[in-house]
């Protein structure tokens, strides 16, 4: 196994030298060229470093942990994906966990924060989920970032721009020439969920059209919440013609809904929902989605908590870049004339 010092005799240098520059010590007064030096030497001898001894003398792990509640859901292969290469940018690895109540996202964060297991914590919570009522996180200081949740006693959460997501679903369906438009939304203890309601009644407002109340649902993302929110909005009196779905794991209960009640999609109902994920493209018929920046918010996450690491105030980041992209596929198309 090769040391610091056989980086030092080799390179030509002191040992100290050698760990400051690798360590990327501030203050290390070293020439850019001995820098370059040490690092080929490093990399020519497959020098690896020793991270336990690392986290003795500096107190820090060098590990992230990312929680999300659900490792079967496809949503969230962006967002780790995102989480993770990041996290190697700044020489950080990743611990994956899941906690589907939150009893279980409580007792975690409590133990890998509290027994020095990580440096730092990225939480996606359930819809369901107070964030206020995590006990483990009373210490507004603690170095955690939510992912789609802003807590209330916890500057640190890292979102995205659910209005302007719902917004361009909303906006397609009009310029298909869709009026009666209908909403199934998340729970309405949800942020997201409210955001993302409010872009949809927004861009009605903003061209006249006026939604019926019995077209808008807020039973949850879940297919059999969308498979509900389907048969509820579409027994109304008077059917819309399209529906906005605020969940792309919903829009695809709601499609294997309407299929069941022999209603055709798009012919009868267009439908568009928000988020993109690999199924989207595979149900039938294939559904128009709005794509969000599911990579980003993950390495915006990743900053974040490096941030709060080093002692820096945490902020609630909107992530507005790139902007939601419109998806079409072959579930939404002009209304049939009456």
């Amino acid at each position: 196994m090769t040391t610091l010092s056989d980086i030092a005799r080799e390179a030509g240098v002191s040992v100290s030298a050698v760990s400051r520059v690798l360590s990327n010590a501030e203050g290390t007064r070293v020439s850019e060229g001995t820098r370059a030096r040490i690092h080929r030497v490093a990399k020519d001898l497959n020098y690896r470093p020793n991270f336990a001894a690392r986290a003795l003398k500096f107190q820090r792990t060098a590990v992230l942990a990312c929680i999300v509640p659900d490792l079967t859901n496809a949503m969230f292969s962006e967002l780790v994906r995102g989480v993770e290469s990041c996290a190697r940018e700044h020489d950080y690895t990743v611990l994956l966990s899941r906690a589907e109540v939150m009893l279980e996202l409580d007792a975690a964060l409590a133990r890998l924060l509290g027994e020095g297991r990580v440096d730092g914590v990225i939480v996606q919570t359930l819809d369901a989920t107070d964030p206020a009522a995590l006990d483990a996180l009373s210490d507004a200081k603690m170095p955690v970032v939510f992912v789609n949740t802003v807590h209330p006693h916890h500057a640190g959460s890292v979102i995205l721009d659910d209005h302007r997501g719902a917004a361009t679903a909303t906006q397609h369906l009009i310029d298909l020439g869709h009026q009666r438009i209908g909403f199934i939304g998340g729970l309405a203890a949800a942020g997201s969920a409210r955001r993302r309601l409010e872009g949809f009644a927004d861009t009605m407002a903003s061209v006249g059209l006026i939604v019926d109340p019995e077209w808008v649902t807020a039973m949850g993302y879940r297919p059999a919440d969308g498979m509900a929110a389907l048969g509820s909005v579409m027994d109304a009196g008077v059917r819309p013609t399209a529906l906005v779905i605020a969940n792309v794991n919903a829009a695809m209960g709601a499609l294997l809904e309407a299929r069941r009640r022999g209603w055709s999609v798009p012919q009868q109902l267009s439908v568009a929902a928000i988020h993109d994920s690999w199924p989207a493209e595979n149900t039938w018929p294939p559904l128009t989605t709005v794509k969000m920046p599911f990579y980003e918010l993950g390495r915006e996450a990743v900053k974040s908590v490096i941030a709060r690491i080093s002692q820096d105030d945490g902020i609630d980041l909107v992530v507005g870049s790139p902007a939601p992209e419109l998806i079409v596929r072959e579930s939404s198309a002009p209304p049939l004339a009456d």
